[in-house]
């Protein structure tokens, strides 16, 4: 495994996460997710790709504040088959409404199928 393998998975998740048309949003989860991933999201636990579409389109794509999108802030920092990387949630003018680390798991093809979010700062 390496970084960029890592890096494309996330990148395409995060793509995913900011299209707003439901079609493109599938077929981008299709290439980055397995079908039985489990996402661990600050609302519970979900398995299946199902469950991380229904949250980004229930609770992502439809912030009080409008229109906002997921950006990546770190790089991707891959050891093994795990790696982390550091987000920020922000409104359309850049105002940063949440940030996080999430930690994901990925097989060796290449899909996410573990998610861990962790969102707000650790205090």
């Amino acid at each position: 495994m390496n970084d960029e393998l890592h890096a494309r998975a996330v990148d395409t998740f995060i793509e995913a996460a900011n299209a707003s048309d439901p079609e493109r949003r599938a077929a981008l989860l299709g290439r980055a997710l397995t079908d039985d991933i489990v996402f661990w999201g600050p609302l519970g636990r979900g398995v299946g790709r199902e469950a991380v579409e229904d949250f980004i389109s229930e609770v992502v794509q439809r912030h009080p504040s409008g229109a906002c999108r997921m950006v990546r802030t770190t790089r991707v920092d891959a050891p093994d088959e795990w790696a982390r990387y550091g987000w920020r949630y922000e409104s359309a003018t850049g105002e940063a409404l949440l940030s996080g680390m999430d930690t994901i798991h990925v097989t060796p093809e290449g899909g996410i199928d573990e998610i861990v979010v962790f969102a707000g700062p650790l205090t």
